[in-house]
C-alpha cells in the first residue's frame, strides 16, 4: 500500500472530510478505539480538547491507506496495516479511527491517531515519519506480492502522482484532472531545451509563461488560472533558473494575465463553454447510473448490517445461556467449567467477528466490481474530453496568435500611413507660363 502521512490539526474539518459521503461512494467506520465516543466526529473532538491542555498545534496524525489499482484491499487487509503503522511510528496503544472509503471503484482507507499522551500530557514526538512510512509501505508491497511501484523502487525516486492539496484544489477548479495539467508541464519541459521552445510549447497546450509576483516562474492559461512551474514540473525552483535564466527576462504575470484576457474574445469564450457544456452533458448519463448504483450498493449494505445485527444480538444471548445461574452457576465457578464456557464464548465471538467481516469484505467486492465496470466508461470518456481539450487548446493558440499577428500588422500599415501622411514633400518648381506683352 501507498502510506501518505501528515501531523495536523483541525479535528472538525478532518471529521467533515473522513465522512463525506457526496464524494465517495461509500464511508464506513470500521474502528473508533480508545475514545469515550463511539463516532468519529466526537472522538476527534477528544483529542482536540485534551490537546488543549499542551501546547501542541498538531495533535493529530492522518495517514492515508492506498492498495495498487486492481486490487481489493479487506477489512482485515487495513486492520493489518494500520497497526503496524501505528508500531512502526511509536504510536502503539494511542487513541485512533480507521474509516474506509469507496470512490470510482477503488478501495482505501484512513487512519487518524490522537498525538496526546493521557497520562503525561505530552505529544509522542515522531522523527523521520517519512522514511518510516515509505520503509513500511515497501514490506507491505513485497508481503502481498504486488508489483512496487516506480516510486518505491528507488530509494530516492517520486512518483508522479503525488500531488499536493493545493495542486488538487486548483486543479479541480479548472475542472481538469491534475495528472492531465502536470502531464502538459512534464513533456514541455522535457522537450525543451530553452525557454523560447519551453513557451511554445506550453503555449501550443494554451499556457502562457511569465514572472509571478513571488513564485518567479509562472504560466497563466487563457481562463487566468496561475501555475507555479516548479511546483507542476515537479522540480526546484533553481533548476528551472539554471535551464531557463533569470524569472526577470519574462512579462509580470500582471501583465500577461491583462494580455491573455484581452486576447481571448468572446466567441473564444464561447468555444471554451460550448466544450464544457457538452463535456458535461456526455457526462450527465453516467452520473446518473452512478447514482442509481450507489444508492443501491448503499441499501444492500445497510440490509447487510441490519441482518448481522440481528443475529449478532441472538448469537450474543445464546453464549449468555451457556452460563447456569443460582448453585449450579456457583458450582460452574468452583468447578473451573464457567472459565471453560467462557473461553469458548470469546473463541466463538471471534469466529462470528471474522464471519463478518468477511461478509462485508465479500458485498464490498461485488459492489466494487459493479463500480469498477461504470469506472472504465468514465475513463473512456475522460481520455475523448482531454482530447478535444487539447485540440481547443491548440485552437484557442492559433486563433491568439493569428489575432496578434493581425493587431501587429494592423499597426504597422497604420503607423506606414502615419508616417507617409507626416512625410515632408519638395516644394514643387513654379511652372512659367505665357508672357504677353502689350
Amino acid at each position: 500500500m501507498i502510506l501518505k502521512g501528515s501531523q495536523r490539526a483541525g479535528a472538525k474539518q478532518l471529521s467533515n472530510h473522513l465522512l463525506n459521503d457526496r464524494d465517495n461512494d461509500h464511508v464506513t467506520t470500521l474502528e473508533v478505539r480508545g475514545f469515550v465516543s463511539n463516532d468519529l466526529d466526537g472522538a476527534l473532538g477528544e483529542a482536540h480538547a485534551i490537546a488543549k491542555a499542551t501546547k501542541c498545534k498538531q495533535f493529530l496524525f492522518s495517514l492515508s491507506l492506498n492498495p495498487p489499482k486492481g486490487v481489493s484491499a479487506g477489512e482485515t487487509d487495513f486492520l493489518d496495516a494500520a497497526n503496524k503503522a501505528e508500531k512502526a511510528l511509536g504510536l502503539e496503544g494511542q487513541p485512533r479511527a480507521i474509516v474506509i472509503h469507496e470512490k470510482e471503484g477503488r478501495r482505501h482507507a484512513h487512519v487518524v491517531w490522537s498525538r496526546i499522551d493521557g497520562e503525561k500530557l505530552t505529544a509522542i514526538n515522531m522523527p523521520f515519519y517519512k522514511r518510516k512510512l515509505t520503509a513500511l509501505a515497501k514490506e507491505l508491497y513485497l508481503d502481498h506480492g504486488w508489483t512496487l511501484p516506480k516510486g518505491l523502487q528507488a530509494n530516492d525516486g517520486k512518483s508522479l502522482l503525488n500531488f499536493t492539496r493545493d495542486e488538487w484544489q486548483q486543479a479541480q477548479r479548472q475542472k481538469m484532472d491534475p495528472r492531465e495539467i502536470k502531464a502538459v508541464f512534464q513533456d514541455a519541459w522535457e522537450r525543451s531545451e530553452t525557454l523560447k521552445a519551453f513557451d511554445n510549447a506550453m503555449a501550443e497546450r494554451g499556457y502562457f509563461i511569465a514572472k509571478g509576483d513571488r513564485r518567479g516562474f509562472v504560466a497563466v492559461d487563457v481562463q487566468g488560472e496561475i501555475y507555479s512551474l516548479p511546483r507542476w514540473i515537479g522540480v526546484r525552483t533553481k533548476e528551472v533558473s539554471k535551464k531557463f535564466g533569470a524569472a526577470e527576462q519574462l512579462e509580470p504575470v500582471s501583465a500577461v494575465k491583462e494580455a491573455v484576457a484581452a486576447r481571448v474574445t468572446l466567441q473564444l469564450k464561447s468555444f471554451i463553454q460550448d466544450v464544457k457544456d457538452k463535456h458535461a452533458k456526455d457526462r450527465t448519463p453516467l452520473i446518473e447510473q452512478k447514482t442509481k448504483l450507489v444508492a443501491k450498493q448503499r441499501q444492500e449494505r445497510e440490509s447487510l448490517a441490519r441482518q448481522q445485527e440481528k443475529r449478532w444480538l441472538i448469537e450474543g444471548k445464546a453464549r449468555s445461556d451457556r452460563f447456569r445461574t443460582g448453585l449450579k452457576g456457583l458450582f460452574d465457578f468452583v468447578t473451573g467449567r464457567a472459565r471453560e464456557i467462557r473461553k469458548q464464548n470469546e473463541a466463538d465471538a471471534y469466529q462470528c467477528l471474522q464471519r463478518d467481516r468477511g461478509q462485508r469484505d465479500d458485498l464490498a467486492l461485488s459492489h466494487l466490481k459493479e463500480r469498477q465496470r461504470l469506472q472504465e466508461r468514465f475513463d473512456d470518456l475522460k481520455i475523448t474530453h482531454r482530447r478535444e481539450r487539447t485540440l481547443l487548446a491548440r485552437d484557442v493558440t492559433q486563433f491568439l496568435r493569428s489575432s496578434e499577428r493581425r493587431t501587429k500588422s494592423a499597426e504597422r500599415s497604420q503607423a506606414d500611413r502615419e508616417h507617409e501622411a507626416n512625410r515632408p514633400r519638395p516644394e514643387e518648381p513654379r511652372k512659367s507660363g505665357p508672357r504677353f506683352s502689350l
